[in-house]
């Protein structure tokens, strides 16, 4: 009888893009142009550190304690985040993602995540990955397929490179006017504060510097086509950039800050997501997807 091999990736390209998409978490592991690293990278084959890449869903960032009430009736999601105690970043990425569709320049996978007490819903959530010269197009659609109205939020979660230079030289290009306040400990939202005035406000471009971001930002600006932009540059005359929809209000920026003897500050994490953290405990911009409906959000990753 014969094997068939498991695949662990897809590989795309288009131009000078290159991209290697993981069928576990739909994750993307690698995205090249001209050969430099657009995002930071992982090895093939194995664990995904720090969730680079992944889709989460059905929800991003995190839940207090894992538990929240919707439509009356309170539930548990099991806790992964134990040193802060919430539940992180969805229910998608320890899966293996099944294969729709795949070309030279395009892969589409979707996963259909077990209803549980936590989360008794049934969806179907697929991700269409294409390169073209313009960058790398990323869509997840989630379709409702039970009979209940679910609680839903999405993001991607990358690590942009600008370039070989440290990321506190980078410059950094962040259309937002409001940052989340979070706790020191759990990171777990407090208020809103412009950001007029604090080490936060990028709406000009200026350099990153020794300032440690693990926030969400909104009032972002959008421009007549829906479309928000970050900018990321290095001195040496590369970059990075990610637009999206206005189906992601919010934005996490976090500058991976690690502690000794981790690697610290290797990319910048840039995470449009259409609801804040804790969104099922607050219910901010929460997606309410009823029975049959489905709910979109897309970006691009592009080179500068």
């Amino acid at each position: 009888m014969t094997k068939h091999r498991a695949v662990n990736e897809y590989r795309i390209s288009s131009g000078e893009y290159s991209a290697a998409i993981t069928a576990r978490a739909a994750a993307l592991r690698e995205l090249r142009y001209r050969e430099r690293d657009l995002v930071v990278p992982f090895p093939a084959g194995g664990p995904i550190p720090d969730f680079r890449g992944i889709i989460a869903a059905p929800w991003p960032n995190r839940v207090a304690d894992g538990r929240y009430t919707f439509d009356g009736t309170e539930f548990e999601l099991p806790v992964n985040e134990t040193d802060r105690g919430c539940a992180l970043h969805g229910l998608v990425f320890e899966l293996d993602w099944t294969l729709e569709s795949h070309d030279g320049t395009s892969v589409t996978l979707s996963c259909t995540p077990e209803p549980t007490a936590g989360y008794p819903h049934a969806l179907r959530i697929a991700v269409e990955y294409l390169l073209t010269d313009a960058g790398l197009h990323s869509r997840v659609t989630a379709a409702n397929l039970g009979s209940t109205t679910a609680p839903y939020g999405v993001c991607p979660h990358p690590y942009l490179v600008a370039g070989a230079s440290p990321l506190d030289e980078w410059t950094l290009e962040l259309p937002a006017a409001t940052f989340l306040e979070v706790t020191p400990d759990r990171l777990l939202p407090k208020d809103t504060r412009p950001v007029e005035g604090h080490p936060f406000d990028f709406r000009a471009p200026r350099p990153i510097g020794a300032t440690g971001i693990d926030h969400a930002f909104t009032d972002i600006a959008f421009d007549d086509a829906g479309h928000a932009r970050v900018l990321v540059t290095d001195p040496g005359g590369t970059g990075v950039g990610m637009s999206w929809d206005s189906s992601c209000a919010w934005l996490q920026i976090h500058t991976a800050d690690k502690e000794p003897p981790a690697a610290n500050r290797l990319g910048l994490a840039v995470e449009p997501m259409s609801c804040p953290p804790d969104a099922f405990n607050s219910g901010t911009d929460l997606v309410r997807l009823g029975a049959g409906a489905t709910h979109e959000a897309a970006w691009t990753i592009f080179a500068m």
